[in-house]
């Protein structure tokens, strides 16, 4: 039997793996997507402690829309805590009692741990680099 823990890591080294695999080309699109889901593995974290579960998903969600990787991304993290997809994970935050809430706060935040050091050590995406697409820019001036 394993933990909780021990299965958020196996499967975020699972998605984060597909991810390499599916992408790993030199191309500069296969960089870039890359990139920006190793980005957002190290974003999303700090989001959730600074804004809350609901508006960083549902934050990474409307951006998601020009965002593949950032979709990619927040299903993947949403199927790791047992959601279908990022849109069941955003509804299921919005929906949850104080309680639920608080209990899926703790398993997403949990689950992104390991997101994180999976993206640097796969995907060798470090926290220090920033995403220069167009994307960022938009980012930056609507963080919640």
């Amino acid at each position: 039997m394993s933990t909780i823990n021990q299965e958020f890591a196996l499967s975020a080294h699972k998605n984060v793996q597909d991810v390499y695999n599916q992408h790993k080309s030199d191309s500069k699109k296969d960089k870039a997507y890359r990139k920006k889901y190793g980005t957002m593995a190290h974003k999303l974290p700090i989001l959730v402690r600074t804004a809350g579960l609901v508006q960083a998903v549902a934050f990474v969600d409307a951006k998601s829309q020009k965002v593949p990787a950032w979709q990619q991304y927040l299903d993947d993290v949403a199927q790791t805590v047992n959601h279908p997809d990022g849109q069941a994970l955003l509804e299921a935050s919005q929906r949850a009692n104080l309680s639920a809430y608080i209990l899926l706060t703790h398993r997403v935040s949990a689950a992104l741990v390991w997101y994180k050091r999976f993206a640097e050590s796969i995907l060798k995406v470090d926290q220090s680099e920033q995403d220069e697409s167009p994307e960022n820019d938009a980012e930056e001036e609507t963080t919640p």
